[in-house]
């Protein structure tokens, strides 16, 4: 299954400058921040050159009876002189726990397949379907090479590779960063391509196609004798060798991302930033593990589906940061905007303020808010009596919500130049009705639960 992109993974990792940087590094964060792509510029140190500097930290995610969360790093950055910088990182992250499947709940017990076609799960009466033995690891590299290419502008391009279960991305990324204004003034251009290849577990399953051919424990033996047997003529066979037949094998999409900057130097303790991007994902976009539920004016469920999304999607931001620098500490305040042509708007505000407790420690509380507004196909539940759409998906991640972290975040310089910090944060998503009327038993049942979640972080830096 794919690893979705979390706001308390280590790839939106705090990129907070700690202390005065050059504008250049400033800049090559921000870029490299939408490109996936980590900046070495930014981790360079002019006093340590022709030395390895590596970084590396460990994060713990944990949802409240869901999904939690293991992620490791390790970023290391050396300078071969005259900013000629190489950056290589490798990530690994496991995930275990429950996944929601976006079928509704039912006020009596429910049974459902594994995505593989082997074997099934019940949810008790009034829960939400989760599968419980939802699991997955990814192992990512990255690599990147930063250089000026002339007086006052500076190159970097890159290679990523990141490889799960049965889900396979490689992209690259080049940007350049052109400074003017006695250098208080730089204007970036950034551009990435990324190819990803999945192969669902099982197949991949038809658009809203049907799996109650497969909704209970003993099918499975069945569906095994009808193989073993190679025999046909009974409907109860014939319709599980349909449903594992008319599966289809792997699937690939196409992103490319591009990334428009300013990064202004007010004066000599405010610095801005300004960015545009856009981003255009082509090919196949569903998630194959996620179903909906089709139900009666009782509510009650006559079907489940697997969901279905449109094939393309076209997404721009505009993100706004300012940085502030106070004699004790840094205040750093962003906004980002955007919205996609599923109809999806989002806003998030986000606020840290690094207070220096001393020459060599800090503190720095954190508080993030995101809303987000409903795709024009969510729906939670499909009705009965009406024809099927051609997009549907009651995935919670598309729907209407909002959330938020709060959280605090200490850090220490040691004597022989080695640096730590611990993050920790609380994380909250509540997701919302967009407008749906709740028929029958639905309207007694908790069809958007929160999740709550504890997020830890260590860092080291050496």
């Amino acid at each position: 299954m794919q690893l979705i992109e979390h706001p308390s993974s280590m790839r939106f990792a705090d990129k907070t400058i700690v202390k005065p940087k050059p504008i250049a590094a400033s800049l090559a964060v921000a870029t490299c921040a939408l490109l996936g792509a980590v900046s070495p510029l930014a981790q360079a140190n002019p006093d340590t050159a022709d030395e390895w500097k590596f970084d590396t930290a460990i994060l713990y995610y944990g949802e409240t009876d869901r999904v939690s969360l293991v992620e490791g790093v390790v970023s290391a950055t050396k300078d071969f002189g005259d900013e000629h910088i190489f950056n290589g990182k490798v990530t690994f992250d496991g995930l275990t726990g429950a996944s929601a499947t976006g079928a509704v709940p039912q006020d009596t017990v429910q049974t459902f397949s594994r995505p593989s076609g082997n074997g099934g799960y019940a949810v008790a009466a009034g829960e939400t379907p989760l599968d419980d033995t939802f699991k997955d690891s990814r192992v990512q590299l990255n690599a990147q090479w930063t250089q000026p290419l002339a007086t006052d502008l500076r190159g970097s391009t890159g290679v990523h590779v990141s490889k799960e279960y049965d889900y396979l991305s490689l992209g690259v990324n080049g940007s350049l960063a052109r400074d003017f204004n006695q250098k208080n003034t730089t204007l970036s251009l950034g551009l990435s391509y990324q190819f990803d290849s999945i192969d669902p577990v099982g197949g991949t399953p038809e658009r809203l196609g049907s799996t109650s051919v497969l909704n209970s424990v003993s099918d499975y033996d069945l569906y095994d004798d009808y193989l073993d047997a190679n025999g046909s003529g009974n409907a109860d066979f014939d319709a599980h060798a349909s449903q594992y037949e008319s599966r289809e094998g792997a699937q690939d999409k196409d992103t490319i991302d591009v990334l428009f900057g300013l990064t202004q130097i007010i004066n000599r303790r405010t610095i801005m930033q300004l960015n545009y991007g856009m981003s255009v994902s082509d090919g196949y976009l569903n998630d194959p593990y996620k179903l909906v539920s089709v139900v009666n004016n009782q509510g009650t469920v006559q079907d489940t589906l697997f969901e279905s999304r449109p094939d393309s999607r076209t997404k721009h931001n505009v993100y706004w940061q300012t940085k502030y620098a106070m004699d004790s500490g840094v205040v750093d305040l962003s906004y980002r905007f955007a919205r996609d042509d599923w109809d999806i708007q989002s806003h998030t505000l986000e606020s840290r303020l690094r207070y220096n407790l001393s020459d060599n420690s800090y503190i720095q509380p954190h508080v993030r808010y995101y809303q987000q507004s409903a795709a024009e196909f969510y729906q939670p539940f499909l009705l009965s009596d009406q024809p099927l759409p051609t997009y549907a998906s009651a995935d919670y991640r598309l729907g209407d919500m909002d959330a938020y972290t709060v959280g605090v975040k200490y850090g220490q310089k040691l004597d022989n130049g080695d640096a730590w910090a611990v993050r920790v944060e609380y994380y909250q998503q509540n997701p919302k009705n967009a407008g749906f009327a709740e028929p029958g038993q639905l309207a007694e049942l908790e069809l958007y639960p929160s999740i709550k979640a504890l997020i830890v972080q260590f860092n080291y830096q050496f």
